[in-house]
């Protein structure tokens, strides 16, 4: 224990000892060649943190101190890991816990708090529920208020830990969230969303009974009956998939096994049946495949094995849809189903076997994954998989899943995968299918090269398969280019090239497999030859035709530079692995071919440089013998005459050596300084040259030299520790094949720049970059006269020494540096910049050049933060491609491991390095502020990009920039270009990726940003002529409507969290630097907090003031005056009231001339309302002690639906509260859902009318806006001008009613009560009376406001209001148009939405008075019935009595003639049936049923049912009656009810109820045959209905009522039974499967229907049944195929002679159909396995040919037979050949291509 403790790191002399065991350290940071320095330094960083932190908090400093010290907690991770001990951990947490559900908080600092609070709580292994309990309330009040806040919609993804809630949470939970489970409201969907995020699943067993046993029953059980798919459901099954996972084993799941599959398949959306419709709610809510896959692999193992059966069968069924001739919307599911599987059991196994062990439930021996669970699983992955590898979605995703496989069971899935691989790499005609084998082969590498005791022959493949890529490298193909260098690098990563063939005879412990490969190891040293020839031909083609200096390109094309890297990294892999033997001959050929050519220096010198790089990184010391003396000589013979030098072209061959040179210098420094001379020598002769080329190529070199002297990096990335080495008797090479790195001694070899290698780096800067620096100097004060050119050569000299030495040279600040002050390379840059701009502006080239110097001065560390992120990304690909996920703990292979540590101290270089912001930044940041302003646009924006990196690095240089980008935009300056404008317009703008200026989250920055933006308007360099600029203002007007967030006014941090942080700040290991704060100081923080608040609201006041005075100057362009309206109405907020001069500014806009400035105010007005509006008083009862309560027990609580306790709520004609004094007893509940589940334990009541605010204040009583508002709208002009506005028409036709102004009125009503109304009930009455479209949308925004905004009127003033409503409304009603009933609908159901029925009920009973009377004509009649459901449905189960009535009135009438009525009154009775609902632990309705509706309805049909003969659609379209006979009338009933189900298809929780599958007979007699649409609308709808009603979910009770209606004496009706059951199976799949009797009948009827008298019939039967087959819902058994052949061998009566001309008989005899009947069996089993060829198939195939010459329709059945098998079967028809005989071949290639084939 002790030992553990004390963990002592560094020398004796310096003994610096951990107090404590940290959590978890970043491995990575053991290996780097400093780790002895790091413990010391992390040390310091974390208590640093710690006081700092404290203190911030403590002085209530929430910005900047707490906000940046939790930012550094965050880097401190990022370099460390969780370096600190336990209770630092819990202490941390809690604080951020705090911090976060702080109330006013921000929403950006709370985002940021939260972040960190994520990263805390990742690794659940270190705190266990014992450290650490969370209370659950702070947070779901949080998610709550910002959710579902009613002033602004922002949505947050982020998870509660659920882990560390306590164990009570889950009870509390239910309580609070029951009440809201009411299925037909909203509330249903706020209740799941929280259940799914915070019950707690990972309670122990023992605490079970608190946990998931409350609430498991109930919710699977309301899981099952629901069968429509509401979108709650999909919360559900992510909450199921959550609790399988973290409790396998202590559920039963077997149950619901098949009812889960059945719902998965489902959810796929998957195309089935010859006529299917998709109810679109389907594939909007469909299940999220990451939670189905969870759910599967959770519930995979232990002793019932069921789910594998089911998930069998899931993927039989599915199989044939991977094909890669079939694609839909519904292709993507089944990937993504595809990829995650696999690894979710992969991840599953990993922790079952290979994780270390932790506080978390372990999974019961009983229920672990055993042997033949895995290989089941793998085997009935395999086929979809192989399918999906030539999938057009590309093969990435068959890719991953296969590497899972691999990882499971490599002997059954790679296999098959080099079948498909070795004839792809022979055959040159089908390049897709290559791409596609080699990315899966990627995927499986490391599986098959280690072979392993499973698969011990995999390794023997790697050389045949390395071998066979080569042709790949293929100059005329990019993309199988490409994949072939992947293909390589990645196989040859794993394996160290030796020739190890001599060990067969020295050794004698070997096994067969080591034999093999130990001799064909000799092939290595082929391979690689071969290899670099391949790439030289590649190299060869490259050279592009004229040369490139014609085209005065310097770039490569994107494909070239592409290429480049493939060949150069995948040569550099291959060196690496090689032994030193290969390696020298190898380096010979590369020598050669680079010496004895010459290349040009863009495209092709630039690979081979590449190549030869390679080769000397490799081996720096063999390599550079060869390259160096060379080059040297090559460049001193041909420069030897001094005209070289002056030259503007130079030599093709000087310019070759000097790349070649360039690149083969990029080598360990050590190495270099042997030839230090000959480099000196070089450099001074070439970097003057004359020529660009030259010279760049020149300052490349001393870039490339200067840097490899002067960083710390990895030698070698090779796979095996120590080099690649011949074997020997102790060591043989094949052993290391595909092994993984260890982390524990990967023995880097680090090079790190040693004292001599440090002094030649300045001895070099000293000796070139200072004559340079004193040459510019010179030019820039004037003395000196340099021609451009030479400026931008000197430039460019200046540019590499800074790259190349940058990690040597001090930052900017720094001390002096031997000989060459960094100063005065600053001060230089200054006054170069002054002397550039001023005298040569436009010389652009010398200016980028000084801007990339500026940019490295600024942020250059020894490395770019943009190519660090690159890297970081591949390397997080290439983990991921070769990833060993089951048997985790970072098992990738060396080299990889070596690039993270790489990667670690690059991160480390980057972020360390203090961002301190000093006075040479700022004048750097003030120069790149001219170049952004410059008169050049390139120029402008290179700066400005430049700038806006600057900005985001040093945090706080924003608050310098902003006054002075500000004052170019300023409106009395006449000396700013327009250039300047622009260029400082887009210095507020922002890129998209860094902050934006003119939005920053500060009172300061704004205050000064949003006025001069506006006055900008009116500045002489603006115009508004010029698009551009009109966009820009558009653009950054947008961007901060975007971005802006409310800024808090309020920053008060609690005391809770004050506590925590004195916690840790107590806490030693290691002691906070700073010591927590005085009392003295701790008041002087209180203090400044208050002042801050003060202070922001100060700020807040001004900038609306300083806004408005803009806007009241009338020389604003109207733009500005737009962009000014819309920054003043961002500041309404809802925790500071608008100051009144706002107010009077919105309420004068209301009548502005601009519609864009009305509808803002609109807006505007609303919120402001809102803000005046008094709160009303509610206080917190019992529900259980309301009068209405008392009586009723309380022990049904746990049943929902119409109870005894609830009924009070419902409305009730003979209750109503019609007297002042029943109002004020009647207690009223506004929110639909309470009470239909459970009551609550405290309901929120509003207070009597005595406790509220007085209504109906007078004048002298208001604030000052309330004030304003009044005076504005008790002026008749104000409001007839008002009201002609709003009635105006916007957009002819697109107008809708428009929520805003129903928020406004709302708003007036309900702060001034009717004090308005006098004065609009004049308009009210003219506007009702004018049919116009917008007028009419007008009244109806007043009304429902009017009727939402009376709330709290006494009873007199609402029934004062209810008599002037009525009437209107009924006017309205009469009046109504096509154009306006939608806009009245909406108003109703606004005005009805959460409001007590009871205290509607005029509305109401007006509504009912008779919806349909026929007066006004069939549309009005729709029009009402339309209008009476919206409100209706608001009401959802209150208003039982109403639905009863209404019900009862239209019975009689549903035989409506007219069609629009019928629609109508379909959908009523959707919802009036939409309450029964057949949920568990639901009383039954007392609102109308279902069953008792369509038993009623049934006994008026009965005269169709019983009939046989057609059902015609009648044509009489009167509504007499009397006349009409029962069948008449019942087929005018079947037409309404058919459009009932229709729409309750898709709206309704429930499929069909028994009751209603008994029409199914009838719906199958009228439905058509054809696919054709010219049929009467009777027959499409029924249709339609079967279509919908074969997709619902069937329960297993019902299916023996749905088997049996295909007794029918009809055909058409037979036809039909056979569209709808094959669609019904396959949607019920897993329901059927498990019950085996309806399995059977199933089949007996599909066979029985084959035999059917009428053609047609028996075809749909074969289809029916070869869809059954391939869906493996029936399987081909020996019965079945010997039922079909001796059907088909039927004797044939012998045809009579007959007479030409006779009639021929049409009848065909029994026996003919019965043969018939056996042929279409036998082609039904062919047809059904359209991609393969199982045993019984070519038996069958031979059965059927003998049928060809048979009468027809037999003939016409083979043929096409035949013909499909030839279609399906024809690409791959070399494999399918080869399960056929040959004498069934030749029997077959004589019916395929014989003449009857084209017949």
């Amino acid at each position: 224990e002790q030992a553990a403790l004390f963990r002592v790191t560094g020398t004796p002399n310096d003994p610096f000892v951990f107090r404590f065991v940290p959590q978890k350290n970043i491995v990575y940071n053991e290996l780097l060649p400093y780790k002895d320095k790091l413990d010391e330094e992390s040390n310091e960083f974390l208590a640093q943190i710690k006081g700092n932190l404290g203190r911030a908090v403590q002085l209530r400093e929430i910005w900047p101190g707490v906000l940046f010290w939790t930012r550094k907690l965050s880097t401190y991770m990022r370099l460390y890991g969780r370096k600190f001990s336990k209770e630092e951990h819990v202490h941390f947490v809690r604080l951020l816990y705090e911090l976060v559900t702080i109330p006013k908080l921000e929403i950006s600092m709370m985002q940021s708090f939260a972040r960190l609070l994520i990263t805390m709580l990742k690794k659940k292994e270190l705190l266990s529920r014992e450290d650490l309990e969370l209370p659950w309330r702070p947070l779901y009040e949080l998610q709550d208020r910002i959710l579902y806040s009613k002033t602004e919609h922002l949505s947050l993804n982020w998870f509660p830990r659920y882990i560390y809630f306590p164990e009570s949470a889950t009870q509390e939970m239910l309580d609070e969230w029951r009440p809201l489970m009411c299925p037909f409201d909203v509330t249903m969907q706020t209740a799941m969303g929280y259940f799914e995020l915070f019950l707690p699943t990972t309670l122990p067993p023992e605490l079970h009974d608190k946990g998931f046993k409350l609430w498991f029953d109930e919710f699977i059980s309301l899981w099952v009956s629901v069968q429509n798919l509401p979108s709650w459901e999909a919360n559900l099954v992510s909450l199921f998939a959550r609790l399988a996972n973290d409790n396998i084993g202590y559920i039963d799941w077997d149950p619901y096994i098949p009812k889960i599959f059945t719902r998965i398949l489902r959810s796929l959306n998957l195309p089935v049946g010859s006529s299917q419709m998709l109810v679109s709610r389907y594939l909007t809510n469909a299940y999220d495949i990451s939670h189905v896959v969870i759910w599967i692999s959770a519930l995979l193992g232990g002793p019932s094995k069921q789910t594998q059966t089911q998930l069998s069968g899931l993927f039989n069924s599915i199989t044939s849809f991977f094909h890669p001739s079939n694609h839909g919307r519904w292709l993507m599911k089944l990937m993504k189903l595809v990829q995650r599987l696999p690894a979710s059991v992969v991840k599953r196994l990993h922790r079952e076997r290979y994780r270390t062990p932790m506080w978390l439930t372990p999974v019961p021996e009983s229920h672990l994954l055993s042997e033949q669970d895995i290989t089941d699983f793998v085997e009935s992955m395999k086929q979809p998989v192989l399918l999906a590898m030539f999938s057009k979605t590309g093969s990435l995703d068959a890719a991953q899943a296969l590497q899972n496989l691999a990882l499971l069971r490599p002997e059954l899935v790679i296999p098959p995968v080099l079948e498909k691989t070795y004839p792809a790499m022979e055959t040159l005609t089908a390049p897709h299918q290559l791409t596609a084998t080699l990315s899966c082969m990627i995927g499986v590498a490391q599986s098959l090269v280690a072979g392993g005791q499973r698969f011990p022959e995999g390794p023997t493949h790697m050389l045949p398969l390395l071998m066979r890529a080569l042709p790949g490298v293929d100059p005329n193909d990019f993309r199988k280019c490409m994949i072939t260098f992947q293909f390589l690098a990645t196989f040859v990563t794993l394996v160290p090239l030796v020739d190890c063939s001599a060990a067969v005879q020295t050794r004698n412990d070997l096994t067969q497999v080591e034999k093999e490969l130990c001799s064909a190891s000799a092939e290595f040293e082929y391979f690689v030859l071969q290899f670099i020839d391949r790439c030289f031909a590649l190299i060869d083609t490259s050279t592009p035709e004229q040369t490139q200096e014609e085209m005065e390109t310097e770039k490569m094309t994107h494909l070239e530079s592409l290429l480049e890297l493939g060949l150069s990294s995948t040569f550099c892999t291959i060196l690496t692995q090689c032994s030193m033997e290969i390696f020298q001959v190898a380096l010979e050929k590369v020598f050669n071919f680079a010496t004895t050519n010459i290349f040009e220096t863009h495209v092709a010198g630039r690979m081979v440089a590449d190549m030869c790089r390679a080769a000397t990184k490799c081996h720096p010391a063999e390599a550079l013998k060869l390259f160096l003396p060379h080059c040297c000589n090559a460049i001193l013979q041909i420069s030897a005459n001094e005209e070289v030098l002056n030259e503007e072209e130079l030599d093709k061959e000087l310019m070759w050596n000097l790349q070649l040179f360039s690149e083969v210098t990029r080598v360990g420094g050590d190495q270099l300084l042997l030839y230090r001379s000959q480099l000196v020598q070089i450099l001074q002769l070439t970097l003057h040259l004359k020529c660009k080329q030259g010279y760049n190529l020149a300052c490349k070199l001393l870039y490339h030299i200067l840097r490899s002297m002067s960083i710390i990096y990895p030698r070698e990335y090779c796979s095996v520790p120590s080099g690649v080495q011949q074997h020997s008797d102790t060591y043989l090479p094949i052993k290391d094949w595909g092994q993984p790195g260890d982390l524990l001694n990967l023995g880097i070899q680090w090079h790190v720049p040693s004292t001599e290698e440090k002094e030649f780096v300045f001895y070099l800067l000293d000796l070139l970059l200072k004559p340079v620096l004193q040459c510019l100097q010179k030019h820039a004060q004037g003395e000196q006269d340099i021609s451009r050119d030479d400026v931008l050569q000197s430039l460019s000299i200046v540019h590499n020494c800074l790259l190349g030495a940058g990690s040597l040279l001090p930052p900017l600040y720094g001390e002096p540096v031997p000989e060459i002050i960094q100063d005065s390379l600053n001060s230089m840059m200054f006054i170069c910049i002054d002397h550039t701009l001023e005298h040569s502006e436009d010389d652009i080239k010398s200016l980028f050049s000084i801007l990339k110097i500026i940019n490295d001065l600024l942020h250059f560390k020894g490395s770019h933060k943009h190519e660090f992120d690159s890297r970081w990304k591949s390397f997080s690909l290439i983990k991921k491609s070769m990833e060993n996920k089951l048997h985790g703990s970072k098992q990738h292979i060396r080299a990889l491991l070596i690039d993270r540590v790489m990667l670690q101290h690059e991160l480390r270089n980057l972020i360390k390095e203090g961002c301190c912001y000093r006075s040479v930044h700022q004048d750097l940041i003030n120069d790149l502020l001219r170049l952004s302003t410059s008169r050049y646009s390139q120029v402008r924006s290179k700066a400005q990009n430049v700038l806006f990196t600057a900005l985001g690095t040093y945090n706080l240089c924003c608050r310098d920039v902003i006054p002075a980008v500000l004052k170019y935009l300023d409106p009395d300056r006449t000396d700013v270009t327009q250039q300047q404008f622009k260029g400082a317009l887009y210095c507020l703008l922002g890129n998209h990726s860094v902050i934006c200026l003119a939005n920053l989250q500060y009172w300061d920055c704004i205050t000064l940003t949003w006025p001069v933006i506006v006055r900008s308007g009116m500045s002489p360099s603006m115009s508004l002529e010029k698009p551009s600029v009109v966009r820009l203002f558009d653009d950054l007007a947008d961007k901060i409507h975007r971005q802006y967030e409310t800024i808090g006014v309020d920053f008060s941090i609690p005391e809770s969290c004050v506590e925590v942080a004195l916690k840790m700040m107590k806490s030693s290991n290691p002691e906070p630097t700073l010591c927590a704060a005085s009392e003295q100081e701790e008041l002087e923080g209180r203090k400044r907090e208050e002042q801050k608040n003060k202070d922001s609201v100060q700020k807040y006041e001004n900038l609306v003031v300083d806004l408005l005075d803009c806007l009241y100057d009338r020389n604003l362009p109207w733009k500005f005056e737009q962009i000014a309206i819309g920054f003043l109405s961002l500041m309404l907020r809802d925790d500071h009231p608008l100051p009144s001069s706002a107010v009077l500014f919105f309420i004068e806009s209301l009548n502005h001339d601009s519609l864009l400035v009305r509808n803002g105010a609109i807006s505007a007005v609303s919120g402001i309302l809102k803000q005046l509006k008094r709160p009303h008083k509610k206080v917190a009862v019992n529900p259980y002690d309301l009068s209405e309560l008392k009586t009723s027990l309380q022990s049904c609580s746990l049943l929902a639906g119409d109870r005894s306790d609830n009924q009070w709520l419902q409305y009730d004609s003979s209750r109503l509260p019609r007297s002042q004094q029943d109002w004020d007893e009647c207690c009223f509940i506004e929110k639909t859902h309470w009470g239909y589940s459970t009551w609550p334990r405290t309901l929120m009541l509003y207070a009597p009318p005595e406790e509220q605010p007085k209504q109906g204040k007078t004048r002298q009583e208001m604030n000052e806006s309330e004030q304003i508002i009044y005076d504005h709208f008790s002026d008749q002009q104000f409001i007839d001008q008002f009201i002609h506005y709003l009635s105006l028409e916007d957009r002819k036709g697109k107008d809708k009613f428009s929520p805003r102004r129903f928020c406004l009125f709302k708003g007036l009503f309900r702060n001034f009560d009717d004090a308005f109304l006098p004065l609009l009930k004049p308009h009210m009455e003219r506007l009702v009376a004018d049919s116009h479209e917008s007028t009419q949308r007008c009244v109806a925004e007043i009304i429902s406001g009017l009727i939402r905004g009376s709330k709290h009127w006494s009873y007199s003033k609402v029934e004062k209001l209810w008599a002037l409503l009525c009437p209107l409304l009924r006017k309205a009603l009469s009046n109504i148009t096509i154009e306006t009933y939608a806009d009245w609908g909406t108003c109703i159901a606004t005005a009805c939405e959460s409001r007590d029925p009871r205290k509607l009920h005029w509305l109401f009973e007006m509504l009912m008075e008779s919806p349909v009377t026929g007066e006004g004509g069939s549309f009005v009649d729709a029009c009402r019935l339309y209008v009476l459901q919206g409100g209706l449905a608001q009401q959802e189960w209150r208003v039982p009595e109403l639905l009863h009535r209404l019900l009862h009135y239209l019975e009689p009438k549903l035989t409506q003639v007219y069609k629009n009525v019928r629609e109508r009154i379909g959908s009523v009775l959707t919802y009036i049936f939409m309450i029964d609902v057949n949920l568990p632990h639901t009383q039954p309705t007392m609102s109308p049923r279902i069953a008792e509706f369509t038993e009623r309805v049934l006994a008026r049909l009965k005269p169709l049912m019983e009939g046989e003969e057609e059902i015609q659609n009648h044509v009489v379209e009167e509504n007499t009656v009397g006349d009409q006979d029962e069948r008449t009338q019942a087929i005018k009933l079947l037409k309404t009810v058919l459009k009932w189900l229709m729409t309750s298809a898709g709206r309704s929780f429930s499929s069909a109820v028994p009751e209603q599958l008994r029409l199914l007979p009838l719906l199958f007699k009228i439905a058509p045959v054809e696919n054709d649409d010219s049929y009467d609308e009777m027959k499409r709808d029924a249709k339609t209905c079967l279509s919908l009603m074969s997709q619902g979910l069937l329960y297993s009770e019902q299916i023996p009522q749905v088997l049996n209606i295909s007794r029918i004496s009809s055909w058409h009706a037979r036809y039909t039974v056979l569209t709808y059951l094959q669609i019904m199976v396959f949607y019920n799949l897993f329901t059927f499967l498990s019950d085996a009797k309806a399995v059977s009948d199933v089949r007996a009827l599909v066979l029985r229907l084959l035999e059917d008298e009428q053609l047609e019939v028996r075809e749909m039967a074969a289809t029916t049944l070869s869809g059954f087959l391939q869906c493996n819902f029936l399987s081909i058994d020996e019965p079945m195929q010997a039922h079909f052949e001796a059907l088909s061998k039927t004797r044939l009566p012998k045809r009579k002679r007959r007479e030409l001309g006779s009639v021929v008989d049409m009848i065909p005899s029994a026996d003919l159909v019965r043969r018939h009947a056996g042929v279409l069996g036998l082609s039904a089993c062919i047809l059904s396995s359209p991609y393969d060829v199982p045993t019984w198939m070519p038996q069958i195939l031979m059965d059927l040919s003998a049928h060809l010459n048979d009468t027809q329709p037999i003939e016409m059945t083979v043929k096409k037979t035949l013909s499909d098998f030839r279609r399906t079967h024809h690409d791959n028809w070399q494999e399918h050949k080869q399960k056929f005989t040959d004498d069934q071949l030749l029997v077959l290639t004589d019916l395929l291509v014989s003449p009857c084939y084209y017949a």
